[in-house]
Protein backbone atom coordinates (compact mmCIF):
# COMPACT_ATOMS: atom_id res chain seq x y z
CA UNK A 1 0.00 0.00 0.00
CA UNK A 2 3.03 2.49 0.68
CA UNK A 3 4.59 1.44 -2.80
CA UNK A 4 0.71 2.87 -4.11
CA UNK A 5 1.20 6.17 -2.28
CA UNK A 6 4.43 6.82 -3.46
CA UNK A 7 3.59 6.02 -7.25
CA UNK A 8 1.02 8.27 -6.80
CA UNK A 9 2.63 11.05 -5.37
CA UNK A 10 5.22 10.93 -8.20
CA UNK A 11 2.76 10.27 -10.88
CA UNK A 12 1.09 14.09 -9.66
CA UNK A 13 4.67 15.17 -9.19
CA UNK A 14 5.42 14.24 -13.00
CA UNK A 15 2.65 15.81 -13.86
CA UNK A 16 3.43 19.02 -12.25
CA UNK A 17 6.53 19.29 -13.71
CA UNK A 18 5.57 18.25 -17.57
CA UNK A 19 3.22 20.82 -17.44
CA UNK A 20 5.66 23.28 -16.08
CA UNK A 21 8.48 22.12 -18.79
CA UNK A 22 5.70 22.57 -21.26
CA UNK A 23 4.45 26.14 -20.29
CA UNK A 24 7.94 27.00 -20.41
CA UNK A 25 8.57 26.01 -23.91
CA UNK A 26 5.64 27.66 -24.92
CA UNK A 27 6.76 30.99 -23.40
CA UNK A 28 10.65 30.32 -24.91
CA UNK A 29 8.64 29.56 -28.25
CA UNK A 30 6.71 32.90 -28.13
CA UNK A 31 9.22 34.85 -26.95
CA UNK A 32 11.42 33.39 -29.90
CA UNK A 33 8.40 34.34 -32.39
CA UNK A 34 8.50 37.92 -31.23
CA UNK A 35 12.31 38.05 -31.81
CA UNK A 36 11.76 37.09 -35.32
CA UNK A 37 9.12 39.64 -35.32
CA UNK A 38 11.13 42.73 -34.21
CA UNK A 39 14.28 41.46 -36.18
CA UNK A 40 12.38 41.77 -39.32
CA UNK A 41 10.70 44.90 -38.38
CA UNK A 42 14.65 45.75 -38.20
CA UNK A 43 14.69 45.29 -41.97
CA UNK A 44 16.44 41.94 -41.56
CA UNK A 45 15.71 39.01 -43.24
CA UNK A 46 17.99 36.89 -42.36
CA UNK A 47 18.73 36.03 -37.95
CA UNK A 48 22.73 35.46 -39.58
CA UNK A 49 23.44 38.88 -40.33
CA UNK A 50 21.17 40.71 -37.68
CA UNK A 51 23.68 38.60 -35.16
CA UNK A 52 26.79 39.45 -37.36
CA UNK A 53 25.74 43.20 -37.24
CA UNK A 54 24.82 43.05 -33.64
CA UNK A 55 28.30 40.91 -32.54
CA UNK A 56 26.13 38.70 -31.38
CA UNK A 57 27.06 34.49 -31.33
CA UNK A 58 25.24 33.66 -34.59
CA UNK A 59 24.02 30.14 -33.76
CA UNK A 60 22.75 31.15 -30.20
CA UNK A 61 20.82 33.84 -31.48
CA UNK A 62 19.13 31.42 -33.82
CA UNK A 63 18.41 29.22 -31.06
CA UNK A 64 16.81 32.68 -29.42
CA UNK A 65 14.67 32.93 -32.45
CA UNK A 66 13.43 29.31 -32.58
CA UNK A 67 12.71 28.76 -29.10
CA UNK A 68 15.56 26.46 -27.98
CA UNK A 69 17.37 28.13 -25.55
CA UNK A 70 16.25 28.90 -21.91
CA UNK A 71 18.31 32.07 -22.26
CA UNK A 72 19.55 34.53 -19.75
CA UNK A 73 18.42 38.03 -18.36
CA UNK A 74 22.30 38.74 -19.45
CA UNK A 75 20.92 37.49 -23.13
CA UNK A 76 17.91 38.72 -23.04
CA UNK A 77 18.66 42.43 -22.13
CA UNK A 78 21.38 42.70 -24.68
CA UNK A 79 19.19 41.89 -27.27
CA UNK A 80 16.19 44.20 -26.16
CA UNK A 81 18.49 46.97 -25.85
CA UNK A 82 19.50 46.55 -29.87
CA UNK A 83 15.42 46.88 -30.09
CA UNK A 84 15.19 49.57 -27.30
CA UNK A 85 13.08 47.78 -25.72
CA UNK A 86 12.75 47.11 -21.52
CA UNK A 87 11.93 43.64 -20.47
CA UNK A 88 8.59 44.37 -19.33
CA UNK A 89 7.66 46.23 -22.80
CA UNK A 90 8.92 42.92 -24.54
CA UNK A 91 7.02 40.66 -22.22
CA UNK A 92 4.39 42.69 -22.21
CA UNK A 93 2.31 41.27 -25.40
CA UNK A 94 3.08 37.67 -24.47
CA UNK A 95 0.80 35.81 -22.78
CA UNK A 96 1.96 32.20 -21.80
CA UNK A 97 -0.87 30.67 -21.42
CA UNK A 98 -2.50 32.06 -25.44
CA UNK A 99 -1.01 29.77 -28.47
CA UNK A 100 -1.59 32.88 -30.66
CA UNK A 101 0.90 35.11 -31.91
CA UNK A 102 3.85 36.19 -30.33
CA UNK A 103 3.03 40.46 -30.53
CA UNK A 104 -0.69 40.98 -28.83
CA UNK A 105 -2.36 44.35 -30.01
CA UNK A 106 -2.20 46.64 -26.98
CA UNK A 107 -5.79 47.61 -28.09
CA UNK A 108 -7.51 45.11 -27.79
CA UNK A 109 -10.85 45.78 -25.98
CA UNK A 110 -12.64 43.33 -23.36
CA UNK A 111 -16.25 43.35 -23.14
CA UNK A 112 -17.62 44.52 -20.00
Amino acid sequence: MYANVLNIAAAKTTSRYVKKDKLLESTLEKAGRKLTELRIQKGYKSHETFAFDYDLPRAQYWRLEKGKVNFTIKTLIKVLSIHKLTVEEFFAGIDAHDNGSAIKSSTTKTSD
